[in-house]
Parts: C-alpha cells; structure tokens; sequence
C-alpha cells in the first residue's frame, strides 16, 4: 500500500467472484488502497480456474487471475463456519469499503446484506452487484457477462452482421464496463460520506450497464422508433462510414468518413479510383447509400488488390480517417497504448519484465502504484487476522476448524 496515493488508507473488503465485482477493487487498489480479497477455502474464488478454460489462450501463467487482483492480499474464510463471524465483523468494523456480488438470496442467507452490516460500522460504504438488479422475479436468476449484459440488453442482437448467428464476443467485455461504473458508485458513496460522515449503499447490474451501452437504440425503442433490420456489410447504409475492408494481405480496416462528400474526392484519388469519383452513381452521399452494394464491390475489389500497409501509408498521406481491426500480438506492443500507460509492468522483481492492462482512468497529479503481482489462495490470511486483533492462538484455532485457510499461525510467525 503507497503512503501518498488518492486511497492510501482506505481499507476495501472484497468478497466477490469472477470479474466485475473484483475489477472494481482492483481501480481502486491501483490507487492505493488496502484491498482483502476474501475467498472460501480449498478452491479460492472459481475465477481463478477460467484462464485455462476455452476459448481463451492456453498459456502456463494465470494471466487472468494477475489482472483483476493484482495489488491484493488473499483471506480464505468458510462463511458458513460458525467461528468466521468473529472474523467477518471485525473486516467489517476495519472495512471503508465492502463489496459484493452475491445473490440478494445469497446474502441473506450468510446475514450479509446491507442491513446487517451497516450497523456494525456507520461509515461503511456498501457496494453490491447482480445480474439482473435487486428487484423482481430474477433477482437471484445468476448473471453473466455474456447473458445479462450481452444478450439481454440486445447488444449481441445488433453486434453482428446480417445472416451470421450472434457471436460469443471476448470475455470480461461487459464485466469491465460493470467494474467502472461500480468503482464510480463507490467513489460516489464516499463523496457522500465526506459531506454527511455517514455509509450508505450503491449498486449497479450487469443489466443496468448493458442497457446503458445500448442506451441510443433503446431510446429509439422507448419513443416508438422502428428498426430497419441488422447490418449487411455488403449493403451498409454508408459504405464510407464504418464499412469494413478485407486487403490482400486479409487483414481488415473500417472507413470512418464522418464528412463523406467532403473526403469522396480526396479517397477516390488516394486509392487511385478517379473512375468512381466521376461515375454519377456516386456522386454524393445519397447516391452512395442508394448504390452501396455496387459501391462496396469496388472497394473490395481495389482493397483485396494491396496489402495492408499499403494501405496504411496511402490514407496516412490523405489524412483520412480510418482504422485497423488489430491483432493481440500488434496490440501488446501498439506503441500508442505504451505511450499512454495503457499497457504497464508488473512490479514482481523479474528480469525480465512482464506487463499488464492498466485500469482506464488517470488522475495526472495522483499517479497510481505499480502493479503487484495477484495473491495465492489464503496467502496473507495469518498477517490479516493478526492486523484484526486475532492472538496467534486463536488464528491457529480458526485454522485447526476449518474456518480459515492458511500456513500455520506459529511457522507463519518465524
């Protein structure tokens, strides 16, 4: 923990699972703060197993555990072990900040819910997360990333092209987005906090945050509007804009012509096609529209003639605006991302350095610790219950009964 960032001695308990939850406290350990990831005993939090679970990239390190909890220090409890009260309250009366993602039936069950907690410490900022939100009939309905945020919201319904079935899209996707508005409501609380000195409760959903991403078209949805149908890469609405074209080399790039009759003359000469500047069918933006099939045949034909470098370089030079759908092995090393400290080091002492995804927020006059490296399951669990008051006689006996998980409290001690 640093002595001179924005949460340097605020004290997060993390007791969530998988991505969302946990990547909020991960923004804020970032900062600084002192973050408990709590995890049952034997097995830790299941996300520590889906690095190796397909589609994702086989690979000996747990290069998914390392991003969402790295900075962290690891407390194994078994809740539902009689003697881990003792330990859960007094996290509690230590906590700022007590973040969760259990079920509201789940909390209740384990006397977890805000209303249990608030009053063992008045100032605790409470964070809760679900799938589908506190309320109604799917309220403890189990919620992920691809379900509740992807398909529920409709975003996998209108992220795909016309006749292609909906695609599983790169995991975590909508849990990031989830962490980043959670962590806001969080910082929020403790806005509040500092104006009245009192915790309160704030939440958000996987669902929440899917509509809020799909928000321009529900909107549409809300006042009536009515929906064309999905794209047709090969009948879009503006081939200059957001058409996407496969070079020689089958690399893609997406036209982003935001002013089409202005860039028409200087892309046409660009790419060396004067013929279709002076072919009235294409002429301006509403004849390109009316003729876009015609039009994207050309353009694919002329785009598959080059690689894409060529490319690059031809509409660099006309300064037309464009993109690159990139490859990991280009995006690890973009040297844009490495400029803004999108991708940094870890801080775990090898020679040879190993780097991580930076959490997307800047404060420029508050810069955030090197990231550590991820916990092991119940690694620091004797150091944290020692903090809390626990004699080493009794964090052995809390171990002896299964209630912890942890090296014994006396070799711990040496």
């Amino acid at each position: 923990m640093e002595t001179d960032s924005i949460f340097s001695g605020l004290k997060v308990v993390d007791l969530a699972s998988f991505i969302a939850g946990p990547a909020a406290t991960t923004v804020l350990s970032d900062f600084g703060a002192d973050v408990i990831k709590v995890e049952p005993p034997k097995i830790g939090d299941p996300y520590r197993y889906f690095y190796i679970t397909p589609p994702n990239p086989p690979l000996a390190g747990n290069y998914t555990w390392q991003l969402t909890n790295r900075n962290k220090r690891s407390l194994a409890i078994d809740l539902k072990n009689p003697q881990s009260a003792e330990i859960l309250g007094r996290l509690i009366k230590w906590a700022d900040v007590f973040v969760t993602n259990f079920p509201p039936r789940v909390r209740k069950g384990l006397r977890i819910d805000y209303e249990d907690l608030a009053p063992l410490n008045p100032r605790l900022i409470y964070a809760d997360l679900t799938g589908y939100g506190e309320k109604g009939p799917e309220a403890d309905k189990p919620g992920f990333d691809i379900t509740a945020y992807w398909a529920r919201s409709g975003l996998m319904e209108y992220t795909r092209n016309a006749g292609s079935p909906p695609a599983i899209p790169v995991p975590g996707i909508g849990d990031h987005a989830t962490a980043i508005s959670l962590y806001a409501g969080i910082v929020t609380g403790l806005y509040r906090r500092e104006r009245t000195g009192k915790g309160c409760c704030v939440s958000t959903s996987l669902i929440a945050e899917g509509a809020w991403a799909t928000a321009a078209w529900l909107q549409a949805a809300l006042w009536g509007g009515r929906f064309s149908g999905l794209s047709d890469r090969k009948r879009p609405p503006n081939p200059l804009a957001g058409g996407s074209y496969q070079t020689a080399d089958d690399r893609w790039l997406l036209l982003a012509f935001v002013e089409g009759d202005k860039n028409w003359p200087v892309f046409t000469k660009a790419i060396g096609r004067d013929d279709l500047a002076a072919d009235g069918l294409f002429s301006n933006a509403k004849n390109r529209s009316a003729n876009a099939e015609v039009l994207v045949a050309e353009l694919d034909r002329t785009f598959r003639s080059q690689p894409l470098d060529f490319w690059k370089e031809v509409l660099d030079a006309a300064r037309l605006p464009y993109g690159v759908v990139q490859v990991p092995a280009e995006i690890v090393k973009d040297p844009q991302l490495l400029a803004n400290d999108v991708i940094v080091p870890i801080a775990d002492g090898s020679a040879e350095p190993r780097y991580t995804v930076n959490s997307p927020i800047t404060v420029r006059e508050a810069p955030k610790v090197a990231p550590r490296v991820a916990p092991e399951l119940g690694e620091h669990s004797n150091q944290i219950l020692e903090e809390l008051g626990f004699t080493l006689q009794e964090v052995e006996s809390l171990r002896a009964n299964g209630a912890i998980q942890g090296a014994a409290a006396h070799a711990a001690a040496k």
